[in-house]
């Protein structure tokens, strides 16, 4: 994920209440301080490098996990429900998507449909639109 993409999932986060969460790789603390165009602090949750078991923990403290992936049981955007308790939403990586080891801890997969040739959006966008979706604004 570039610095951009996570610029523009911080600021979403941001306009929806929410927090990002991300793993503390190399690229990712300096990635996050180019792309934060903010001019306050934000809400950035490291995962570790170990982001099966922090979705684990998640999951088994009771959060809800949406993650946004193409999948045969997925429910289209639309139907997705306003969250209504804590919620952690996974992004994949845009060509492979969520790894099969992480998919197990995901409570419901969401797609959001496309009438054009791709096959997915760009991650940030994606995210964007779910964000808002689990928000209640959309």
């Amino acid at each position: 994920m570039h610095g951009a993409n996570l610029g523009t999932l911080l600021r979403t986060c941001d306009a929806v209440g929410a927090c990002l969460a991300v793993p503390r790789l190399p690229w990712v603390p300096d990635a996050l301080a180019r792309g934060n165009t903010l001019r306050r602090p934000t809400c950035v949750h490291w995962t570790g490098r170990d982001v099966t078991s922090w979705l684990a923990a998640q999951r088994s403290a009771g959060s809800w996990v949406v993650g946004v992936e193409l999948a045969d049981e997925a429910v289209r955007l639309a139907d997705l429900p306003a969250a209504r308790r804590r919620t952690v939403a996974v992004l994949g990586h845009e060509q492979s998507g969520i790894p099969p080891e992480a998919i197990e801890f995901v409570d419901v997969a969401v797609e959001i449909p496309m009438i054009g040739t791709g096959a997915s959006l760009n991650v940030a966008v994606a995210g964007s639109l779910v964000l808002y979706r689990l928000a209640g604004f959309l």
